[in-house]
């Protein structure tokens, strides 16, 4: 089962990302933003740059976070370090597409209207938060390892919610901007564009999906497995 989820979460995110790849740069002029000519370029590059780093750098960066435990050989603190390494790496891609989005020449409140645009701030902002409960409660020493456990199962919960919460976010996102494009005249229901976002939205559905079968099986252990008794819990290796 774990295998299986690797594959298909491994394969949707290799998808996602040509798809978002393909959307935003072969189809860059539905994202020209009306503004001057002097500042349409750099508007542009913001435009474009909002997508890959809210579908790539937060989405799929994270979601291979989530999986570190389930594939990465070697000790539990080279695992948690890498988690927190790509989380860190996910949290920053998220922080700079947001701002992406602070630099239109109208301000932010004309950029921070609808359902998505809010549902982004949150997502981001619970984000921000788990990362930073989840540094000061896991790389804590050995005295609060009973704090540790307790906490853990909230741990994985709030992550794997977060998660969810970008992918219905990002699903948002495309809706609302191939909405306004078909609405505008600028892209027919029917056309390649409409096909590569809507195949996008599919395909992060997916990666969503196996992302979190992957996280919540059961890891196979080996007959050579063991169990560490200690005063407070144990631990097997």
């Amino acid at each position: 089962m774990v295998f299986c989820s690797l594959f298909f979460a491994r394969l949707s995110a290799f998808t996602v990302a040509i798809l978002v790849l393909i959307w935003a740069l072969y189809f860059k002029t539905s994202f020209i933003p009306h503004s001057p000519a002097s500042q349409e370029d750099d508007d542009l590059i913001f435009a474009v740059l909002h997508p890959l780093l809210m579908v790539i750098g937060f989405i799929v960066v994270s979601g291979e976070a989530i999986l570190v435990h389930k594939w990465l050989p070697g000790s539990r603190n080279l695992k948690k370090l890498v988690h927190l390494c790509l989380q860190g790496l996910a949290l920053g891609c998220g922080i700079f597409g947001i701002w992406t989005k602070f630099h239109g020449q109208n301000g932010v409140v004309a950029n921070f209207y609808s359902l998505h645009s809010w549902m982004g701030l949150i997502c981001v902002t619970l984000f921000g938060a788990q990362w930073v409960f989840g540094f000061v409660s896991f790389w804590h020493k050995v005295e609060v390892r009973t704090a540790r456990l307790k906490v853990l199962p909230w741990h994985i919960f709030l992550g794997l919610y977060t998660y969810g919460l970008a992918i219905v976010t990002a699903e948002t996102g495309l809706l609302e901007k191939l909405t306004f494009l078909q609405t505008e005249g600028n892209v027919l229901k029917r056309c390649p564009e409409s096909a590569v976002v809507n195949g996008l939205g599919l395909c992060l559905v997916v990666l969503s999906s196996a992302v979190i079968v992957a996280a919540i099986s059961p890891k196979e252990r080996t007959s050579n497995s063991k169990i560490v008794f200690s005063d407070s819990s144990y631990s097997s290796y």
